[in-house]
Order: C-alpha cells, then structure tokens, then sequence
C-alpha cells in the first residue's frame, strides 16, 4: 500500500512536518493494527507492528520545500523537471495521500497551493486524504473548512472527516472540557484514513475516471437526424 504524505513547512525543524510525521506514524500503526482481526476479535491487544508490516505501508514523505524552484520552473516552461515529475506520479500513483501546510493569512501556503497545481486534475479523483494544517493561533483553524476542504473536493478527493489543526499551544496540551486534545484528533483522523484505505481497491482511480467524448461527436449528436 502506498501512502504519500505531502508537507509544505519552511523550515527546519518544521512544526508542519513534525504533525507530518505523527500522522503517518498513526496512520501506518492503525493499518498495521487492522491486519491481525483475530487478535481484536478475541479481546487481545495485538503485537506491535514488525518492520515487515509497517514496509507493506510504504509511507512516503514529500518536502515541498526542496521542489520551490522546481515548481516554479514547471510554471514557465509547462514541464516538471526529474524531481517534480518523481513527486507528480507519487502522487498520481498512491492509495492516499496526508495533505499537511502551514497556515498564512488564513490560508493555506502558496507553495502547497502550486505544487497542486502543477498535479494533473484526474490524479485525486477517488482518492483518500486527510487534510491538517499549523498556525500560530488557533484563529486560523476554519482555514481547514474553507480553503483545503474545498480544494481537495475540486479535485474530487475522497477527504477524511476529521481535519486536524495544531496551533502553537497545542503541541503537549490535552484540550479542554468541550475540545478533544492534538493527540485524540490524530488518532480519530489516522482512524478515518485507515479504514479508507483498507476498503479501497488499489489504484481504482482509473475504474473512477470518466468518459472524455470528442468535441466533434458531441456536436455530430445534436444535428437533427436526415
């Protein structure tokens, strides 16, 4: 199975790539986790994953900062370089996709928003991602529900209900009466994504992917029969 994590931090260390991180390492347990239903059935907590389990996940981390200039190359000349096209069919080619950018002026960053992009529209269509994001403040986490939601559902991406926001605060705080913590939202997230991806056939996206009919038979159609 293969998962790509797509992160868009700027720095380093990046707080956007360590949510990165966790996530992918909740999503590979979980997945690892639902491998051994006998075990769950019988009320026994299963084996910690072995390395041969967590390698059938093969998560992939994607660093958008080392692409910046090969983005904006593909731009101005309409071809990715041999980096970016590595990352494309990554993407193109995944069973899912954690989708993580930091937040700039209720936002989401340009170079998330480019590298997109430069993907083929159809590359998402089907496919399951779960969407977070970081910020300074808590402020910014309807960003989530107004500007990724929708962008990955133009793309027509099957998203994870749960998004998950970690601003400055809430790295080793465990929420408040009325919020769950960062730690509860990973895991009901990884939760999410796991079971989506357990129940979807690999690669179905080329099952999904509509009919293009020609501009000339389209029309060839509407003429009034002789």
């Amino acid at each position: 199975m293969k998962l790509v994590v797509v992160t868009a931090g700027l720095t380093q260390p990046s707080s956007t790539r360590l949510l990165a991180d966790r996530l992918a390492e909740a999503v590979t347990r979980r997945l690892a986790e639902q491998e051994a239903p006998e075990e769950r059935a019988a009320g026994r907590v299963p084996p910690p994953a072995g390395p041969a389990e967590l390698a059938a996940v093969e998560p992939r981390v994607i660093e958008l900062r080392e692409l910046a200039v090969d983005v904006a190359h593909a731009f101005v000349t309409g071809f990715p370089g041999a980096r970016l096209r590595a990352a494309i069919e990554a993407v193109t080619e995944s069973d899912g996709i954690i989708a993580v950018t930091p937040i700039f002026s209720g936002s989401y960053s340009g170079l998330f928003k480019s590298f997109f992009d430069v993907v083929d529209n159809t590359a998402l269509v089907g496919k399951p991602v779960l969407i977070a994001a970081t910020g300074g403040t808590a402020r910014h986490s309807l960003a989530l529900e107004h500007a990724l939601r929708p962008l990955f559902a133009y793309l027509r991406a099957v998203v994870v209900p749960t998004a998950v926001y970690a601003a400055a605060e809430d790295w080793g705080g465990a929420g408040d009466a009325f919020t769950d913590g960062l730690g509860e939202r990973i895991e009901r997230a990884a939760g999410e994504l796991a079971d989506l991806l357990r129940h979807r056939a690999p690669h179905a996206r080329a099952d999904q992917e509509e009919t293009v009919v020609p501009f000339e038979d389209q029309l060839a159609a509407l003429r009034p029969p002789r």
